[in-house]
């Protein structure tokens, strides 16, 4: 039977790619199909169909490597699982419907044909989700690494000054790598004063002030002056009404007034130069 299936598919697959398409395309939960381009949506359903043929035609090892190539690729479209899992019971109705309506399948092997396209779609559906699954979580993991090392690295603005600019909550695990960034930094750019910049820090609470401290305690041990801007007045409020201490470094309400006290420890000033 999975033979007469792959034949078919082979036979017929110009038009099942077409009327699956158009389901999928019904589906107006699940724009997938409508942000890509018809070439993209074209060469997808191929490969799609190419790996539903495989899984009743080639090796396991054969498939096992088209649906993971298929998954990173559907990951990087953006297809939910739910969209892969119609997709999947829409291919098979369609082959099935197919297959009915050309006469292969008729009561006297309706039951077998049956239970062979179970057989077909459930470990293609739980397969396909595991894989997908460990794709996203893998490419989540990776996203998450990279926006954590650009949202805390130190830019060196002037000579001997560099800015930290902290954005998003600041938890123990990113604290750790503000640290690292902050140290690595102040040495690689040869920085005198440094401006912890958290403007774009929601929350400031006795744990983001602790690791605030701590990071202001680390540079001044490597030799250089740190310094607390962006301080709005909501955050103020909260440092006060927690009883926080940060007595120890000079703080600012915005990063332009930060600067200007940075240069005059490093014995310069911003001047206007007036027009000739």
């Amino acid at each position: 039977m999975n033979k007469q299936m792959a034949t078919y598919i082979q036979e017929n697959m110009t038009d099942i790619i077409a009327e699956w398409q158009q389901m999928m395309r019904d589906e107006k939960d699940e724009p997938s199909f409508q942000v890509m381009s018809e070439d993209m949506v074209n060469q997808t359903s191929r490969e799609f169909a190419g790996l539903m043929t495989s899984s009743l035609l080639e090796s396991h090892k054969v498939y096992e490597d088209r649906l993971q190539d298929f998954a990173e690729k559907v990951v990087r479209l953006g297809w939910s699982i739910t969209f892969m899992t119609k997709a999947i019971d829409h291919f098979a109705e369609i082959v099935y419907e197919g297959m009915r309506d050309a006469g292969t399948i008729h009561p006297e092997n309706m039951d077998g044909f049956i239970h062979e396209f179970s057989k077909w779609a459930t470990p293609i559906r739980n397969s396909m989700i595991e894989t997908y699954s460990k794709t996203w979580e893998r490419t989540v993991s990776l996203q998450k690494i990279a926006l954590q090392e650009l949202s805390a690295s130190l830019i060196p603005v002037f000579d001997k000054v560099s800015v930290m600019p902290l954005v998003g909550t600041i938890d123990t695990e990113r604290a750790k790598l503000i640290m690292e960034n902050l140290l690595d930094g102040v040495v690689k750019h040869r920085a005198e004063v440094v401006l912890l910049d958290i403007t774009g820090v929601p929350v400031v609470d006795t744990m983001v002030a602790h690791h605030i401290i701590q990071a202001a305690d680390a540079v001044r041990l490597v030799g250089a002056k740190c310094m607390l801007v962006g301080i709005r007045p909501e955050i103020a409020q909260t440092i006060v009404t927690l009883g926080i201490n940060l007595n120890d470094f000079t703080t600012t309400s915005t990063l332009q007034r930060g600067v200007e006290q940075a240069l005059a420890w490093t014995n310069r000033k911003i001047v206007e130069v007036e027009e000739v």
